[in-house]
């Protein structure tokens, strides 16, 4: 019988002193709210506040209706503010863009400080799948470039980043201007071991050129930067995973055609993208790499000289 709404119109009245002030406040007209506190005169069965009084004075029932609405108003409102703040809880992320690690680790602690309560626990591998693990629970994060169709997850935008070819700084393609398909028939290529097709440079740049070069497997980042410098292949990465090592002089990096860009999603179970904890993980994370990565942008806010990435997908283990 008793509403929220009528609790809330009883504090208006207390804290206005007038009907056509209280009105005011609730954004209603003063005909509607008299309307509104006639209708529930009439349902309890007695007066709550004493007409034309000076100043506004509330019947002992009144009284009583009014102390219930300052215990309880107050409490639903923590309830609901609680119902959107992480709570204890752990959450189980999983990566498939593996040199995310790189800015993943920092992007947890900081979420970590900031929400201490939540428990944090980090699967990555070369041969783990991580994605069917989400859709069966035992995951709540993966951070992917791949995309499933009808897979009932949900994809929020991370950042969009360049993948860029790699060359040690003598390489004879280090000096020209648009690097081609064809300019790297003959080279190796140092890869990581995934699927060719699950790779950028691959999918998007020499498959549709029918170009295919030696392939060589390399299971780790600095190992694989290494060998680059040394004339062992060359290889294609994100640009912020090898800006420093280019600012050092031991590679160099070209843009591949016309610019080969790539999106990270971070991908929930459909309908837990609005969960308090994943949420805040997500614009935690987001914000972080945005902060701190060169070359990237965040894919959340587009704007009018942002790149148009192409759903690729690069997969980098450590």
């Amino acid at each position: 019988m008793i509403e929220l709404k009528h609790l809330r119109t009883l504090q208006a009245l207390r804290n206005t002193g007038s009907l056509a002030a209280a009105a005011a406040q609730l954004h209603q007209t003063q005909s509607a709210l008299s309307h509104q506190f006639s209708d529930l005169e009439q349902r309890l069965g007695f007066r709550l506040f004493v007409r034309k009084s000076q100043p506004l004075r509330f019947t002992p029932q009144g009284e009583i209706l009014l102390q219930l609405a300052e215990q309880v108003l107050p409490q639903i409102q923590q309830a609901l503010q609680a119902c959107h703040e992480p709570h204890q809880t752990t959450l189980r992320i999983a990566i498939e863009c593996h040199s995310c690690i790189q800015w993943l680790t920092p992007a947890l602690d900081n979420f970590r400080q900031r929400f201490p309560q939540v428990l944090m626990d980090f699967k990555s591998g070369v041969t783990f799948d991580p994605q069917p693990a989400l859709q069966q629970g035992e995951l709540d994060v993966v951070l992917t470039s791949d995309i499933l169709p009808r897979s009932g997850l949900h994809y929020s935008p991370m950042f969009d980043f360049e993948v860029r070819l790699v060359l040690a700084p003598d390489h004879p393609l280090a000096t020209k201007g648009q690097i081609l398909p064809e300019d790297l028939s003959d080279e190796t290529l140092m890869i990581y071991p995934v699927q060719r097709q699950r790779l950028d440079i691959w999918r998007h740049f020499l498959q549709p050129a029918g170009v295919s070069p030696a392939l060589k497997s390399v299971d780790n980042t600095l190992l694989l930067i290494q060998m680059v410098a040394a004339r062992m292949g060359i290889a294609a990465l994100p640009h912020w995973v090898v800006e420093s090592f280019e600012r050092q002089g031991l590679i160099v990096t070209k843009t591949l055609g016309s610019g080969l860009w790539s999106r990270l999603y971070a991908a929930v179970r459909d309908g837990e993208q609005r969960q308090p904890v994943t949420e805040a993980f997500i614009r935690s994370a987001r914000q972080h790499a945005c902060d701190h990565l060169p070359f990237v942008k965040d894919a959340a806010r587009p704007s009018g000289d942002a790149p148009k990435a192409t759903p690729l997908s690069l997969h980098l283990p450590e």
